[in-house]
């Protein structure tokens, strides 16, 4: 058994201790056992789950593992901290907010000969499953991928490039590598608006456009209108409900990395994948930086 801790006990922490409560049975996550939860707030006992402090979860020999459920802004020093106590790590995404300092987590992980798991449940979806099956095979003419949500708190969350990097990833898995040609970004802070807009290139010079909008009100969802040589996809699938949640289904693939149970042809996919994702974040976020690009 893999003595396990989840670091953060918001909405997704405790759909973690959940999860580890209740693994689905015969699959890798029975070899995970929860064995607290480390919070800043003192919360006494959840579910089963006791609370326990950062240094004994960082010193106690016995957990192997951490799940790090935090706000964006505290992934790296978790991830970092837990990493060069000899611990293996599954981080929510993004996994830093520099692709400088992710390179230097995987770096640091790979010294240590530790796992290091980066969440990217929005592969995991039965709706992204279904999106690409619709694509696989298609020539792309051009795409777009445009949500929308409530404001964000970019001092806790990072840069929308960051912040939104599961539809970015969704982009990466579907088209390939991409290029930057531009990036722009307009703020109505009195407003609480903001919207940043990302224009790519695929490998093969097709255009993509990623966009991010945000506002009081917003409905929390996604739009495309992906056009291929054979038509047009307009609307996400509306796939049946899911046997196994994504959450679930990611923490199976983390206990079975620690098993030994995947290949490194697909950890090396799966390691290229989020690093280019982050490079890419990057160098959006740069873009709207510019004093030309940033409008209000």
């Amino acid at each position: 058994m893999i003595g396990t801790v989840v670091v953060g006990i918001g909405i997704a922490g405790s759909v973690r201790i959940r999860d580890l409560l209740n693994p689905v049975p015969s699959s890798p996550s029975e070899h995970l056992k929860l064995f607290g939860f480390v919070s800043r707030r003192n919360v006494g006992n959840v579910k089963e789950a006791k609370q326990i402090n950062l240094e004994d979860a960082l010193r106690n020999k016995e957990i192997q593992a951490a799940i790090i459920s935090t706000d964006n802004k505290n992934h790296e020093e978790s991830v970092r901290m837990f990493l060069e106590a000899g611990k293996h790590v599954l981080v929510e995404y993004p996994m830093a907010l520099s692709a400088r300092a992710a390179r230097d987590l995987w770096e640091l992980a790979e010294q240590k000969g530790k796992v290091l798991h980066v969440e990217h449940i929005e592969l995991m979806t039965e709706e992204y499953k279904l999106l690409k099956k619709e694509v696989a095979g298609k020539e792309l003419v051009k795409g777009l991928l445009h949500f929308t949500g409530g404001p964000l708190d970019e001092e806790r969350s990072g840069f929308p490039s960051f912040n939104g990097i599961a539809r970015l990833t969704w982009l990466i898995d579907l088209f390939g590598d991409l290029t930057v040609t531009s990036a722009t970004r307009e703020e109505q802070k009195e407003k609480d608006y903001s919207r940043m807009t990302a224009h790519f290139e695929t490998a093969v010079k097709k255009p993509l456009t990623w966009i991010e909008e945000r506002g009081p009100g917003m409905k929390r969802e996604k739009k495309i209108n992906f056009c291929f040589t054979s038509g047009c996809l307009e609307k996400l699938p509306q796939p049946p409900p899911a046997t196994v949640g994504p959450f679930m289904q990611d923490q199976n693939l983390f206990a079975k990395k620690l098993l030994g149970q995947v290949s490194r042809e697909e950890l090396a996919t799966e390691k290229w994948r989020i690093l280019r994702c982050l490079d890419l974040a990057e160098e959006i976020q740069q873009h709207c930086e510019q004093p030309e690009n940033i409008h209000s």
